[in-house]
């Protein structure tokens, strides 16, 4: 693959992510939370988009240890193919940023050109006046798919 300017990380909301992962048939979504999140909180549903959602840790449950290997475990689940765009989710935006960037440096390194996105506000949202997540803002709150095992 020719080496090309590769873009820096940039945020976009979680209905602007999914008309992202609609209309481009290359554009994926890595839920960078934990095993524990996933099957108690649960994950974005991308079966009306014909997708699945890629589940690769970025902080290691139990520890919270950052994954050093992520970027070549990402690249390894995209298969060889490198998709348009890359959205990036966790709970409230600030892991799925800080493995949003690991990976456009990682990526670039290697000379692929890939957009990689964190979706802003991640899956459950901010805190609300009682302390609560999912209410506020998020992808569950502004109720795109999404399902529990």
């Amino acid at each position: 693959m020719a080496a090309i300017r590769c873009e820096s990380v940039t945020e976009e909301t979680p209905l602007d992510a999914w008309t992202g992962l609609e209309n481009l048939t290359d554009a994926v979504l890595v839920d960078v939370r934990t095993k524990p999140e996933w099957s108690f909180i649960g994950i974005p549903d991308l079966g009306a988009l014909g997708k699945q959602v890629i589940l690769l840790e970025w902080r290691q449950y139990p520890d919270m240890s950052v994954n050093e290997s992520f970027a070549t475990h990402l690249l390894e689940q995209l298969g060889g193919s490198m998709p348009s765009k890359i959205y990036f989710l966790c709970r409230s935006g600030v892991r799925s940023m800080e493995a949003a960037q690991v990976v456009n440096e990682a990526f670039s390194a290697k000379g692929f050109s890939t957009l990689c996105v964190n979706v802003s506000e991640g899956f459950e949202g901010d805190l609300n006046s009682n302390r609560h997540r999912g209410l506020t803002n998020g992808w569950k709150s502004r109720g795109l798919a999404w399902g529990q095992t």
